[in-house]
């Protein structure tokens, strides 16, 4: 089993507030990480699978229940099952600490972001703290000397398709996992759109990994009004499957590209939608540069000190930065990413970086080592600069 870098923060939340919850796509290592923190909290706990019909049956009463376990750290998972809870939690954390226990109450899982879960439920403002558990990362999979960066980006950051015996064991989990989500979950959340146009616009954005959202275009070609495709979208990305990199929008007096950048965020699934089934595959297709920088991104996201605020750079004259990353007021990353051992880096890059007023200019390539580069830049590992920014957590 592989040490989650969530685990000590999540434990210092349940130390500080009534109620945590740790959001995550399904079989991200949601429910084993809580077992583990559950240990480590050094309290009685419960666990309650939300989807399960002989625990839901205990909740018949919920208050009650609570009430029974009071003391004890209960972990309620899959809770947008029915995010209806919310209310009962809102009165019975208020009545809990009144009696004494402040912290550590609930520990709550979730497949889906804050903003569906809240749609129909009760806001816990104040009362609980949010934790997103992402795949795992290159910092995770590279403890020690090893480093095991090449099959994570193969196979992706679910624990089950990573810690697969072969590649193909791998690529068998991860399209049955894309069957049962298109399947099952997507339409739990009252998506009418059939399993077979959703697979397509799923294998469109692999396709397209890293490009600029076009909504006209997508719903042409799915064959669906625009408003309909924006809602695809945006239940794909509360499902925590996809990700929109907003563009920067400083006031610098030019003209910045509007539309979000859009990457599956798992590279595992990305591969498998596009019938990628080896590292050799992966090195001759056409989307390797594109998919190297969705994970790339999605590693420097998943490790970013609270209050970073992620963008990406792109104005209509062709300075253009893959990744922007704003730290309070005083730092300003500006960050390329290149899939090559001698990366050539464009005057846009160099552009963008004086248009922004950069602190820090990284080129993320995988070597192994930090190589000064032109213009005050720096060639740099991917582990190395994940490292760097979870020095300033």
């Amino acid at each position: 089993m592989i040490k989650r870098d969530a685990e000590r923060p999540i434990i210092q939340l349940l130390e500080e507030f009534p109620a945590v919850g740790v959001l995550g796509p399904r079989q991200v290592g949601k429910t084993t990480l809580a077992e583990e923190i559950a240990v480590e909290f050094q309290s009685d706990s419960l666990y309650l699978d939300l989807e399960s019909p002989t625990d839901l049956a205990k909740l018949s009463e919920p208050e009650q229940y609570f009430e029974l376990h009071k003391g004890k750290l209960i972990i309620l998972d899959e809770i947008q099952r029915i995010p209806e809870l919310f209310r009962v939690l809102r009165g019975v954390i208020d009545r809990h600490r009144r009696q004494g226990f402040k912290t550590g109450q609930f520990l709550i899982l979730g497949s889906a972001s804050l903003d569906l879960l809240q749609q129909s439920s009760e806001s816990l403002a104040g009362r609980i703290a949010y934790k997103e558990l992402s795949g795992l990362t290159v910092n995770e999979v590279s403890k020690g000397k090893k480093n095991n960066q090449d099959q994570l980006w193969l196979r992706g950051g679910f624990p089950d398709s990573y810690l697969a015996q072969s590649d193909a064991a791998s690529l068998r989990w991860r399209m049955n996992f894309i069957a049962t989500y298109l399947e099952r979950d997507v339409p739990q959340f009252g998506s009418r759109m059939a399993a077979s146009s959703l697979r397509l616009l799923w294998t469109m954005l692999a396709h397209n990994q890293g490009g600029q959202l076009n909504i006209a275009q997508l719903g042409a070609n799915l064959g669906v009004a625009p408003p309909t495709a924006k809602r695809y979208i945006e239940l794909l990305e509360d499902l925590l499957l996809i990700r929109s990199l907003r563009p920067w929008s400083g006031n610098i007096g030019k003209r910045l590209v509007k539309a979000p950048k859009i990457y599956i965020r798992d590279s595992g699934l990305t591969h498998a939608l596009l019938g990628i089934n080896t590292f050799d595959d992966l090195l001759g297709h056409p989307v390797v540069g594109a998919s190297w920088e969705g994970f790339v991104i999605e590693n420097l996201l998943s490790n970013l000190p609270v209050g970073a605020t992620p963008w990406f750079y792109r104005t209509s004259a062709g300075a253009e930065i893959d990744l922007v990353i704003e730290l309070g007021t005083q730092k300003r990353y500006a960050i390329e990413i290149k899939r090559s051992m001698a990366p050539t880096v464009s005057k846009g890059f160099y552009m963008g970086c004086e248009d922004i007023k950069a602190t820090h200019r990284f080129i993320v390539y995988p070597g192994n080592e930090r190589i000064p580069a032109a213009n005050e830049s720096m060639m740099i590992p991917l582990i190395e600069l994940i490292r760097e920014f979870r020095e300033l957590s």
